[in-house]
């Protein structure tokens, strides 16, 4: 089959006015790649199609999926995994997926959604990642700006909610369900295997037609972002947006190939998230890696170190709150051990955070005789306890990491290598690797890609800019907003907040979005001061600090609570590490009511002292906290607080939460 040559993609599409060749808005647009001339990587570009396909030859029969079912894992090899990928590409072209049109993925991780969207791509077609929590609304939106030939939904559920919008969707011409049987037959509705076999009325040859006119630098992916109004914007990611970013992260990465070993990977994150996907699809196919997929419910109700036990990834990657969560069960472990273990573990962990925070400790050749008996006795039955004890590398991506969590994990010798991205940078932009490694920031800039910080403050920090590669194409049909973020030399301008070291290091330290603006006219940023909170206070979960037009700060906090293994939502009771900081207080709160009815003095002077600590390193007193109060639940997906990957949605919070809010101040007003 044809491939185009790096010259070839080189071309840019001219826009009115001129100039602005790296970006497109077009469905068939073209771009201008990033190339760096004065490095390797910018040798000729590879389509999706060619990444699968040259890992299927040459790891053929290594295990590429694993997909657990009541009678055990059901297996696919690289060579049937890329034969599944033909065959739903055939499927789509035979129920007339038109080249340029996108196909909508809605529902949870499974084999079923990775060869769709690779499918789909293969077709010529573009792969939607929808979020399973997304409304019938957002759908519509969605599938109408993205000409959306074909649905595949999981279950009834969101089958539902398609069926609901189906009549507003001009280009749509079938569904296909994967996973539940279906219900109810109607039209143009197909159940996954029935949408198989429609691949045997269309030849090898009319796919491989459609394969060999892909192009590089044209789109193949759309992921949602949030817009004005409710209004989706769709980021276009092309073939080499995917192709290249995933060989940058490879290459800075420790990961192994076969046959000297194999990466086993947990799929566990919504692969609508396109951080996620990156690293649980394309970094396992670029590395030809054994991908295990697990329900993303399962995770997110708490049993996500069973599924680490169970696969034994070599490789993992989480979020902030993955992170959080796999502590609070470290945590409870250690209370139920005997007084002497913990004051065992408690020496292990000083060892630990003492030497992990010597400079250049990764290449530590010799550690100390301290430091090898901590591992003999607490590191590595700490690692087995939580799935990790095969686990070469420990990524962690979004907002910078709580120091109380960072510092944790390095004191057990799991340094968390934290990295940089957004869906516009194709997921990745800067991380740390094992052997330029910085703690508590984000890295450097993948091989080719470059960061520069633009209207900076006295203390460094500004708006965090990229260029490379991994930039994605542009907004879809949304010409002002893709101006809005990317200039004339191709550099894309973020929300975000950081500052670069003098040896380029990146660190993010807030969103511009989230920052607060006192009624003073003072600028503060949440996050820095939520961080510093948190590490005072362990019986905290979130902490939100408010005041935007108000004359000072407060903060609304929630405390650690259970978690309802069936529904995900969080109980009145505490956890038993909230429990025991409570007893160490001389407290006898086990309930969160206790403490926010029944006005537990002890622990909100362990509050109130944790704010005054966090307020006397405040660089200014606008930037202290004056007034605070604990909520009387906890925050949950299900209760709209937080976002699919359990992100904070600050603009939900200070909806919902307006009458606590307005309490803080009404007497600063009558005053």
């Amino acid at each position: 089959m044809a491939r185009p040559s790096s010259h070839d993609t080189a071309h840019s599409e001219e826009t009115e006015g001129g100039g602005f060749d790296y970006w497109t808005t077009q469905h068939d647009g073209e771009v201008r790649l990033r190339q760096d001339r004065n490095l390797r990587e910018s040798e000729a570009p590879l389509t999706v199609h060619d990444l699968v396909m040259g890992t299927a030859v040459k790891y053929s029969h290594y295990v590429a999926l694993g997909s657990k079912h009541r009678s055990g894992w059901h297996l696919l090899t690289y060579i049937e995994y890329y034969e599944e990928c033909r065959r739903a590409a055939k499927a789509f072209l035979r129920l007339g997926l038109e080249r340029f049109h996108s196909v909508g993925i809605m529902g949870l991780n499974s084999q079923e959604w990775v060869i769709a969207s690779i499918g789909a791509i293969m077709a010529g077609g573009f792969s939607v990642g929808l979020l399973s929590t997304n409304s019938p609304r957002v759908c519509r939106l969605i599938a109408q700006k993205s000409k959306m030939d074909i649905f595949v939904v999981d279950s009834d559920r969101q089958l539902q909610k398609v069926t609901q919008i189906r009549g507003s969707l001009k280009h749509l011409k079938a569904i296909v369900q994967y996973q539940e049987e279906i219900r109810r037959e109607q039209r143009g509705l197909y159940s996954w295997q029935r949408f198989l076999e429609l691949a045997k009325a269309v030849s090898d040859a009319q796919l491989d037609q459609v394969i060999d006119s892909q192009k590089p630098n044209q789109c193949c992916t759309l992921v949602h972002r949030p817009g004005a109004a409710g209004r989706p914007k769709l980021a276009m990611l092309s073939h080499d947006n995917i192709t290249w970013t995933t060989a940058a992260t490879v290459q800075s990465l420790c990961f192994r190939r076969p046959p000297e070993g194999q990466e086993v990977l947990l799929c566990y994150l919504p692969l609508s998230c396109f951080r996620a996907q990156l690293f649980h699809v394309w970094v396992a196919v670029a590395v030809a890696g054994a991908l295990y997929f697990a329900q993303p419910e399962a995770a997110l109700r708490g049993s996500l170190v069973d599924l680490l036990r169970e696969v034994q990834p070599t490789s993992f990657y989480g979020v902030p709150w993955v992170w959080e969560q796999l502590l609070d069960a470290l945590k409870a472990r250690q209370l139920d051990a005997s007084a002497f273990r913990q004051k065992v573990d408690a020496w292990a962990r000083s060892v630990g955070l003492r030497d992990n925070r010597r400079p250049g400790f990764r290449r530590q050749v010799h550690p100390s005789l301290c430091f090898r008996l901590a591992k003999l006795l607490t590191f590595d039955s700490a690692r087995r306890f939580l799935g990790l004890g095969s686990c070469r590398q420990f990524l962690s991506s979004g907002l910078r990491l709580p120091r109380l969590t960072f510092n944790f994990f390095l004191s057990l010798n799991i340094p968390i290598l934290e990295l940089y991205g957004l869906a516009e940078a194709s997921g990745v932009h800067s991380l740390c690797t094992q052997n330029n490694f910085q703690l508590q920031s984000c890295g450097k800039a993948i091989p080719g890609a470059h960061t520069k910080v633009v209207d900076e403050d006295a203390q460094g920090e500004g708006r965090v800019c990229v260029w490379g590669r991994n930039v994605f194409m542009g907004y879809l049909d949304d010409k002002e907003s893709t101006q809005q973020w990317m200039d004339a030399q191709g550099w894309l301008r973020t929300d975000d907040l950081g500052f670069l070291d003098m040896n380029n290091f990146l660190s993010v330290t807030g969103n511009i979005k989230d920052v607060i603006k006192l009624q003073s006219g003072e600028s503060i940023n949440p996050h820095p001061i939520e961080d510093r909170v948190k590490l005072g206070l362990p019986i905290a979960r979130h902490v939100v600090v408010v005041g935007q037009g108000a004359p000072f700060l407060c903060a609304l906090l929630t405390l650690k609570c259970q978690i309802n293994p069936e529904t995900g939502e969080p109980r009145h009771m505490l956890t038993s590490e909230a429990v025991a900081f409570c007893r160490k207080l001389h407290s006898q709160s086990t309930r969160l009511l206790d403490i926010v009815y029944g006005h537990d003095p002890a622990v909100l002077e362990a509050v109130s002292l944790a704010i005054e600590a966090a307020n006397a390193s405040a660089p200014s007193n606008g930037a202290r906290i004056v007034k605070w109060c604990i909520l009387d639940k906890d925050f949950s997906v299900a209760g709209g607080e937080l976002g699919a990957t359990l992100k904070l949605r600050r603009a939900v919070v200070a909806k919902m939460y307006q009458v606590e809010m307005r309490r803080f101040y009404e007497d600063h007003q009558e005053g």
